[in-house]
Order: structure tokens, then sequence, then C-alpha cells
């Protein structure tokens, strides 16, 4: 799992992009990497962050630690920051990947101290796809709040599953008063809401307690009440009959399809057809 390589069109089936996510005020974006190479290999280097992929097609091999890591499809790659590597195709030909480049402090936020991970390739099926699922959906729409609840809850998971640092104390006293403090001012800050990051400050908590408090009383992360609040909000403006396009902006989606996205995770039908619905009811 690599960060750079020649990419020139003529190689119509290589492919690297990159994606950044926004963490919040505290700290540096994160880098995202969508690879696909058919004959690329890297030359030795390091990252000055921790390296953390999942290959998603193909196989990858790559020299690490005076020895061969064998890269297949779904498994998770972590290199620590300033260990050598490189990367290549593996038996099949052709390898594909998604890699991110958190700075060190993310990997650290559950933890007592900074992980180590004594084996880089990690079997862990539902965090892998957790970790794909976040690449690929933040690369496309970096929704700040959405990108700063997922992204250390995931490093988090991965560092206290897998790294060797002893996990914190995961009791966060007050759950329920935390997660109706958050929802209240989310509410009232609909349009521009705040991070997480200042979300927690007034109160004393670290990122990773607020997220551990308010999924503790909600079942779910600050993003996902917020886009559901939103939804709530936008059936109101489509039952009045405005379209799709004019309600995204007034319940703080970004635009039309990620209003659309959310409105059929929550309600299992485009915004579109929930207009068409109710208008036809009420007829």
């Amino acid at each position: 799992m690599n960060g750079g390589g020649d990419t020139k069109a003529g190689r119509a089936r290589e492919l690297a992009v990159w994606a950044r996510a926004p963490l919040g005020p505290c700290g540096p974006p994160l880098d995202l990497l969508t690879a696909r190479f058919d004959r690329h290999r890297y030359a030795p280097h390091f990252h000055e962050e921790f390296t953390v992929g999942v290959c998603v097609g193909g196989s990858e091999v790559i020299d690490y630690r005076g020895g061969r890591l064998d890269i297949g499809p779904g498994s998770i790659v972590v290199l620590g920051p300033g260990e050598v590597h490189t990367g290549g195709p593996g038996a099949t030909g052709g390898y594909a990947y998604r890699a991110m480049y958190p700075a060190l402090p993310l990997l650290a936020e559950g933890t007592t101290a900074l992980p180590h991970f004594r084996d880089p390739v990690v079997d862990d099926p539902e965090l892998a796809a957790a970790l794909r699922a976040a690449h690929t959906e933040l690369s496309a729409h970096a929704d700040p709040l959405e990108a700063e609840s997922r992204i250390p809850w995931l490093l988090t998971a991965l560092a206290r599953r897998h790294g060797t640092a002893r996990p914190l104390d995961d009791r966060v006293p007050g759950a329920d008063r935390i997660a109706r403090t958050v929802r209240g001012r989310l509410a009232d800050e609909l349009l521009t809401p705040p991070t997480l990051t200042e979300l927690a400050a007034p109160l004393g908590l670290s990122r990773y307690q607020l997220l551990r408090a308010f999924r503790t009383s909600t079942g779910m992360p600050p993003y996902a009440w917020l886009a559901q609040h939103r939804v709530t909000r936008a059936r109101a403006h489509l039952e009045a009959g405005l379209r799709p396009s004019e309600v995204a902006p007034l319940v703080g989606f970004a635009d039309q399809a990620h209003l659309t996205r959310w409105f059929r995770r929550v309600l299992g039908v485009t915004p579109a057809a929930y207009r068409n619905s109710v208008q036809d009811t009420g007829r």
C-alpha cells in the first residue's frame, strides 16, 4: 500500500486518485488513495504517517521488515511510519487497493500509547469492509462531521483489536446527558454543524470519548443522527411540494445526491418518490 507511482494516461487500466478528508481543526486532513495497477512497482520508500490499506482486487507483493507480504482481497495492511517498503503485482498480474495515511495521533485516540502492529497483515473482514466503505464514500464526498466521526472510530478499532497498546477505559459517565447536549447543538446548527472536536471540547471530552458516549446512548455516531434529523426535516418540505433539489440546501445536505443517499438509507425510497407518493395520497 503505497503513495506514489507512474499513472501515465497510456496505461488505461492503471489508476491512482488522491482525495482528502477533513478531520477537524486540531489535526491535519487525511489523505486517501484509490489505486489500481497492472504492472507498476514501487521503489523502496516510506511515509511519515501510518499506511492503512485494504486490498480490493488482485494480489500485491510488499517487501517489508526484511520479509515479503503477499496481500489478497479483503486483507488490511498496516505499515508503520518511517518503515521502508515496496509494492508490486503478485502472481495474478495486477492489484487494486484503497489506502489512507493517518497521522500518528489518530491511531492512539483509544489507547494508552501509540500502537505497534507486530503482524502488518490483518484478517478482520468486518473492519476491512467498514474501512473500504468509509474510504469510498469519503473520497466521493468528504463531509467534515462524517469524516471526523468515522475515521478515528475505525482507526481506534484497528489499534485496539490488532495493535499492542493497552486500550483506554471506555466508561464515560453521563452518556445520555452528553448525547442530549450534542443532539441539541446539532439540531440548532443544522446548516453549518460543528466539528466533532468542537462538540467534545466544551464537555471536557476527547473525540473518542464523545463518540463512545453518543453511540452508547443513541446507537449511532453524531453524523448519522444529524443525517436522519435532516431527512425528517426534508420530509416536511417535500410534503409541502418543494422539489428535492430545493430541499437539499434547506436542511444542510451538500446536494441532491447526498439527500437522496440518506433518504434511501432511512426510508427506503428516493425523495422524489416520497414527494410523489404523499402528494398522490393528499389528492
